[in-house]
């Protein structure tokens, strides 16, 4: 009983002396991604001060008419709030801190398949945010790609500074990834772009330049690794509700709908640690009418990933990862022709398209001393492609890529990647044919670190290809790179990698006609070869006023054998009659030179703070001859030279806004068979006028605006191509035109 009365006495007394005082009770929040954050320290007085808790929250109780609030934290700004507050009340509030935007000391795993500092790679490197994801209402994975400085995405085929064409969905030489394990479908060799996460991406790493030493075949020209969300102890969910439309085109001869062409879209997504186990998944939905007649496309996917971390042997972790996607859509291929039928697809041309695509990833990871760490990663992967209208093109496809890696720190200087991976594929086609492959490959890289500012890196791979038991060569590949601290955020580097990409099974068995074209297959193409250099320059600012970074860069790229598409006269494998139609046949030499420029700046004007980012690159794309190693004079197809990206965005308190430029330059050539006399109208109705009028770069702008209700709502609209830009991506495939879209988000 006196315990009792004692208590109720404290509480009655601690009562009347917080009636006295003012309270502050507030969350403090990333202002980019809305997330809470956990240790930011407050002080308040001279000697006083709290944190936030696991949940980004605080409580303060003081005495007097005003306070005076500082919030630090390690990568972030630190802010100020002033607060009138009277006794007995209490004020709720939020505070949004700003990333101090030192995008070089990012971590990323990419470039070296463990940690490292971006300021410390020795190649290229971009890093996509979520937060850029959400900004620009992004749905398909290759929107954000094509928004990032030297890349351009062609009709789904993916170019790194110049590193590709357009070659009719077959191949690619970029290798796309999820979580560090490929996902290149087996039969095309491509990649199916709506297949990956966007919802739920932690960040997006992208290579640019050779990186198959660590990668393998398809790595010829870089890296894109989609890296999920990783669990943590506070549960994270999100969701996006989005809706869009399209205008009508400049040309209103080109306007064939009567009822609005939308877009809807909506996702969620949710990562905790229950206990031992992480638990990550997410899912969209997304349904595109399409501005184009015959063009609709219906996607949905989910992923999910458990990861158990063993309560007995710390060092023991494992899991699966499970995702899956389906498709239903028209591919657009030709229009029908110029003056009225731009935006509608030939009837003859278009087929319908429903896909499947599932995989099963296993995981194992054991950690020892010394940094050391085993792992072993698998992915089954089922690509089921179905052509309802058209079953001689159906293809089913089906692969397991197994990898074991292993890290270890040697000594303080010396670190070692090493491992091996194997990857069977057996492809079931009527279009193909039934066929089977094999590949298996070791590598290792060594990163030296002999000072504080020198860092060395040097690998080799060793690669052996089997396609229906008949094997290629065993490719030895090698890389090396260095980069030294010229000064405290200044970073020189240099790399030289090389790269090998085996012709995809459709590139050489692929054998179709598709309304006037008609495509060949070329058994005997041979494998692709190269090397890309690099020497750039990566400097951090950060002064009182202004943070960020600028990077500048040189490289050269040079090939042998490359695969393009080339239209000709071949003879027909069925028939043995010769006829006019596309092939992948090998081009002897090429090279691709130039430089990049990239920058982002952060800096706070009053109440707004900005950043701009973004970029310029140059490319030279050219064939040489091997005997002189003098260029030619024949520029690679599908190529530019002269791409400028730019970013602007601004937050003013619970309000944001900005805009994307996108500034390209011509293509320099296309197939003679768009534009010769005699096959030009046959393909593409009207294409060649049409070309030769409007055969100039082009400038597009989105703009974008929102509004942060609290932490956890947001609401914001985009408008894409604001100037109703009209321009073409590869022959006959004209680009969206302005378009509108809402979306209301939400992350607690």
């Amino acid at each position: 009983m006196r315990t009792l009365f004692t208590t109720l006495l404290l509480a009655f007394a601690c009562t009347l002396v917080y009636a006295q005082k003012g309270m502050v009770r507030g969350r403090v929040y990333d202002v980019n991604t809305g997330e809470s954050l956990p240790g930011v320290h407050i002080i308040y007085s001279k000697d006083r001060g709290a944190a936030t808790d696991s949940n980004g929250e605080f409580l303060i109780a003081f005495e007097g008419q005003s306070i005076e609030l500082t919030f630090r934290f390690i990568g972030y700004r630190s802010e100020t709030q002033t607060l009138i507050i009277k006794p007995g009340e209490t004020i709720e509030t939020e505070i949004a801190l700003t990333p101090d935007i030192t995008e070089i000391n990012e971590i990323v795993v990419t470039a070296g398949k463990s940690e490292q500092r971006l300021s410390e790679l020795t190649v290229s490197m971009n890093l996509i945010k979520p937060y850029m994801i959400t900004q620009n209402h992004i749905v398909k994975s290759s929107e954000i790609i094509n928004m990032t400085p030297g890349i351009e995405i062609m009709d789904g085929q993916a170019s790194i500074r110049g590193g590709s064409g357009y070659s009719y969905g077959a191949g690619s030489r970029v290798m796309a990834l999820v979580n560090g394990l490929p996902m290149l479908s087996s039969d095309a060799g491509n990649i199916k772009w709506g297949n990956l996460p966007v919802e739920n991406v932690s960040q997006i790493e992208v290579i640019k330049g050779a990186s198959s030493v660590l990668y393998g075949s398809s790595a010829l020209n870089g890296v894109i690794n989609f890296i999920t969300q990783k669990a943590g102890p506070e549960p994270v969910t999100q969701f996006s509700i989005q809706t869009g439309i399209y205008d009508k085109p400049k040309q209103k001869n080109w306007v064939w709908w009567d009822t609005p062409r939308m877009t809807e879209s909506t996702s969620f997504s949710h990562s905790k640690q229950y206990g031992n186990t992480d638990i990550e998944l997410g899912a969209r939905l997304i349904n595109d009418n399409g501005y184009r007649k015959l063009n609709d496309e219906r996607i949905g996917r989910a992923n999910i990933r458990l990861k158990h971390n063993s309560v007995k042997y710390k060092s023991l972790s494992y899991g699966l990862g499970v995702s899956g996607s389906y498709t239903s859509k028209n591919d657009f291929l030709l229009w029908e022709d110029a003056q009225y039928g731009a935006l509608k697809q030939s009837e003859g041309s278009a087929m319908k398209f429903k896909g499947i695509s599932f995989s099963i990833d296993p995981f194992i990871s054991i950690s020892g001393t010394n940094s050391q760490k085993h792992e072993f990663k698998a992915r089954y992967l089922a690509n089921l492609n179905k052509m309802p209208e058209n079953p001689n093109n159906n293809s089913n496809s089906y692969s397991l890529f197994t990898e074991y890696q292993f890290t270890r720190n040697l000594s303080e200087t010396i670190n070692v990647v090493a491992g091996t991976s194997q990857q069977q594929s057996i492809i079931n086609s009527n279009f193909y044919g039934d066929h089977s492959g094999f590949n298996i490959a070791i590598y290792s890289q060594f990163e030296v670190k002999p000072t504080d500012k020198l860092k060395g890196v040097a690998g080799v791979r060793l690669e052996k290809s089997f396609l229906d038991g008949d094997g290629d060569r065993l490719v030895p590949i090698f890389r090396t790179g260095i980069n030294y601290k010229i000064a405290r955020s200044s970073f020189m580097r240099f790399s030289f990698g090389q790269g090998y990409r085996y012709p995809s099974v459709a590139e050489k068995f692929a054998y179709t006609t598709v309304g006037a074209v008609k495509i060949f297959p070329n058994p005997e193409i041979r494998p692709e070869s190269g090397w890309s250099s690099e020497i750039g320059l990566k400097r951090g600012i950060s002064t009182e006023k202004v943070s960020g970074y600028t990077d500048i860069a040189l490289f050269y790229s040079q090939n042998s054998d490359l695969i393009e598409y080339v239209f000709g006269i071949y003879t027909d494998p069925v028939t043995g009659i010769g006829g006019h139609g596309f092939r992948p046949v090998n081009i002897q030499n090429s090279r691709v030179y130039g430089a990049e420029v990239e920058f982002m700046l952060n800096r706070n004007f009053g109440s707004f703070n900005t950043t701009l980012r973004g970029g310029y690159t140059y490319m030279y794309p050219v064939e040489f001859n091997a005997v002189t190693g003098k260029n030619t004079g024949d520029y690679l197809k599908f190529r530019r030279k002269h791409s400028s990206k730019i970013s602007l965005s601004t937050i003013y308190s619970k309000m944001e806004f900005g805009m994307n430029v996108y500034i390209q330059s011509k293509i320099l050539e296309i197939d003679d068979v768009f534009v010769n006399p005699l096959t030009r109208e046959t393909i593409l109705p009207g294409f060649f006028d049409y070309w030769t009028e409007n055969h100039t770069g082009h400038f597009v702008m989105d703009l974008h605006a929102g509004y942060r209700f609290n932490s956890r709502y947001h609401l914001s609209i985009v408008v894409k191509n604001l100037t109703n830009t009209e321009y073409m991506g590869r022959p006959g495939d004209i680009m969206p035109h302005r378009y509108y879209s809402i979306q209301f988000s939400g992350r607690f």
